[in-house]
């Protein structure tokens, strides 16, 4: 979090692009989340929600999320602080690229397990987890609690 003014439009609109942004990825379904906001889904599964207001939460298994929030990529969640929700304050434009990457990160590890069932094998072939993966340059760290989920 900056010291700066944070400018309420700025968020709005990075919230805004973030959402349009997501919606567009396979197998991304989207409805409104039960406290407000945006929710995205991969088939039955939570990947994440964000707010108006540029709150964003997003779903982890624990090892994973342990891992980000040590590393300073994003918090733990505002209210279930031991569970592996993340909590991130998008605070404008120039955060728009990290909040989108937690929530891709997410969305891979989230088809990574699907792509383990025999239905997601096949339905979720056409996501290159691990090419992505390579391409986002993680610590290895984070890829060691993304390979032992």
């Amino acid at each position: 979090m900056t010291s700066e003014p944070v400018d309420r439009r700025d968020v709005e609109e990075t919230v805004r692009r973030l959402v349009e942004e997501v919606t567009e990825w396979t197998h991304v379904a989207v409805a409104e989340h039960r406290s407000g906001g945006t929710e995205f889904q991969v088939a039955p599964r939570e990947i994440g929600h964000v707010h108006p207001w540029g709150l964003l939460d997003v779903a982890y298994p624990r090892a994973l999320r342990d891992v980000l929030v040590e590393e300073g990529h994003t918090g733990a969640h505002h209210v279930l602080s031991e569970s592996g929700w993340t909590t991130f304050y998008v605070e404008g434009s120039h955060e728009y690229e990290h909040a989108r990457r937690l929530l891709r990160l997410a969305y891979l590890y989230h088809v990574t397990v699907l792509k383990g069932t025999p239905a997601g094998a096949e339905e979720f072939a056409d996501v290159d987890v691990r090419g992505e993966l390579d391409a986002m340059g993680l610590s290895r760290r984070i890829r060691s609690a993304f390979d032992h989920r």
